[in-house]
């Protein structure tokens, strides 16, 4: 894909997702190490954590046997919280490193500088602390936010009249939708935040309010990319949870499995390079250059001479 700058701005979605989805093959040896030691781990203790939580929390359930013993229901909240708080770890820790990963990757072949999975690996420790102080932003905006939407649904339940429930009904859905947009909202300001963490001397709020600015303009196309990723997600979760948690036929769980776990791991590899080409168009509309000091201080050095970028997709001339 050969665009001029000022077609950068007009670019849809699926021109995004396309040149997305083209990425991997220009490094693809770099791509296929981050995706089985990063993305693949991620994805699996995603799917997998609920099977080691649903047979404890059958074990809790109400009118199982065992709870009439206080030493035994001890034992298994023990053991659903040190499980949730290990899984949590996990997940928090595979999920940044995924993401530095992939967006260092990116940045190297969009200034022509060939990669490999080794200097992938030694940039990560340099933004990771970047990465690291912006989540913890967004998670607390996040813990916020959702206080927020249960303190609202409290009011709406004391203040309506249960007699009315028509009208109680209406406004729940309404606070539903209205915390869902938000949330979508809240979402793509974490995932554009965390790529400027990367490739921008900035983080934490600092890289939030950046996001909120680069994603003007572009609003609307972060919430179909946020919000399509979600609905996969939520997708392949509950057909997981149905066929494979829950299910009886072991040979069925065992192929289901392993074909969604695959398939999320195709979903969360692409969502991350559409963020990361994304960070790139939405710089390209509003007409800011790509910083080099930026690029080789929180890189690792390892871009070399910096080459300004003609196109921020321009990417089928590095195949050489």
């Amino acid at each position: 894909m050969d665009l001029a700058h000022e077609e950068l701005q007009f670019l849809s979605s699926s021109d995004i997702l396309r040149e997305s989805i083209r990425i991997p093959k220009l490094a693809s040896k770099t791509f296929y190490s981050i995706t089985l030691t990063l993305v693949f781990p991620l994805s699996f203790a995603i799917l997998a954590h609920s099977l080691f939580t649903h047979p404890i929390l059958n074990q809790l359930s109400a009118g199982n046997p065992h709870l009439s013993d206080p030493a035994q229901t001890r034992r298994e909240w023990t053991k659903l919280l040190t499980f949730q708080f290990s899984y949590l770890l996990f997940l928090f820790a595979f999920s940044l490193l995924s993401t530095a990963a992939v967006v260092f990757t990116v940045a190297s072949l969009y200034t022509s500088k060939p990669v490999s999975f080794s200097s992938t690996l030694s940039a990560i420790p340099r933004v990771f602390k970047r990465l690291f102080i912006t989540f913890l932003w967004v998670t607390i905006l996040m813990i916020l936010y959702d206080l927020l939407f249960a303190f609202a649904l409290v009011l709406l339940l004391v203040a309506f009249d249960m007699d009315n429930g028509l009208l109680l009904f209406v406004s729940i859905i309404l606070l539903f939708l209205l915390f869902l947009v938000l949330h979508v909202y809240i979402t793509a300001l974490w995932h554009m935040a965390s790529v400027i963490s990367v490739l921008e001397p900035i983080y934490g709020l600092a890289a939030m309010k950046k996001s909120h600015e680069l994603l003007k303009g572009r609003t609307k196309m972060a919430y179909i990319f946020v919000f399509g990723y979600l609905v996969i997600c939520g997708l392949i979760n509950g057909i997981f949870g149905a066929l494979v948690v829950r299910g009886n036929n072991v040979f069925l769980r065992i192929v289901v499995g392993g074909f969604l776990v695959g398939l999320l791991v195709i979903v969360n590899l692409v969502g991350l390079l559409v963020q990361s080409v994304f960070y790139y168009v939405c710089k390209s509309y509003h007409h800011q250059g790509i910083d080099k000091s930026a690029l080789h201080d929180h890189l690792g050095g390892y871009l070399g001479e910096y080459v300004p970028l003609k196109s921020s997709v321009q990417m089928e001339s590095l195949e050489a």
